[in-house]
């Protein structure tokens, strides 16, 4: 299990300039990038157990988030 918070400019770090200028121009991208950041920070507590949560929410929670960066990803690859 990973402790590390999974942030959008670490998983796409060629791509830093391209999501500040996604999350300022294109509402869908900003209300995904929201999404992603705050469900990314409830794992990280849950993770690190700030925050207890059960196995099955965690697993449910991290598919979660691989949609919205695999959303994010494909707008970013076609920005």
């Amino acid at each position: 299990m990973s402790h590390v918070a999974h942030e959008l400019h670490e998983e796409f770090p060629d791509k830093a300039t391209a999501i500040h200028t996604l999350k300022s121009t294109n509402a869908h991208f900003s209300r995904l990038a929201e999404e992603y950041h705050t469900l990314n920070r409830t794992l990280h507590r849950m993770e690190t157990e700030v925050e207890p949560a059960d196995d099955a929410t965690i697993e449910t929670l991290k598919k979660k988030r691989l949609q919205l960066k695999d959303e994010i990803s494909q707008i970013l690859a076609a920005h």
